[in-house]
């Protein structure tokens, strides 16, 4: 009976292991841009430019427009250079899945020149986009 009682135990973890292992999967690809769209932040607030140099956080507050939408109101924090910090009035590219505006990103780094975060400190690796944290 004890021995019964273990081998249902391992079962039943092994079976929560496999369901909690899809799931995950399941969530992580739902995530992924497949198909993103692309539009336009017009960039409306920006938190303060620091003293300080080099990578800095900043929020940007603004509104989305693509051709499938219409000023939809966005907000999200960034790493960014302090020499190219954004300013009330800039349109900068972004992507975001088709549907869901609220999570969108930065697009393509060459949208503007050092457009947030570079590794340049990293062999191999030039200008990055900002990272939406």
């Amino acid at each position: 009976m004890e021995d019964m009682l273990l081998q249902l135990t391992f079962l039943l973890l092994m079976i929560g292991s496999l369901v909690a292992l899809f799931m995950y999967f399941r969530r992580r690809s739902e995530g992924s841009m497949a198909s993103p769209e692309s539009g336009t932040l017009y960039v409306t607030g920006v938190s303060p430019r620091p003293d300080a140099t080099g990578e800095q956080y900043v929020t940007l507050a603004g509104h989305i427009s693509s051709p499938t939408l219409v000023a939809h109101e966005v907000y999200g924090r960034f790493a960014w250079d302090v020499n190219q910090w954004p300013s009330p009035g800039d349109q900068i590219p972004v992507v975001y899945p088709a549907g869901k505006p609220d999570h969108w990103q930065i697009g393509h780094p060459g949208a503007r020149p050092y457009l947030g975060s570079s590794r340049r400190d990293q062999p191999g690796n030039g200008p990055q986009e900002g990272k939406q944290l």
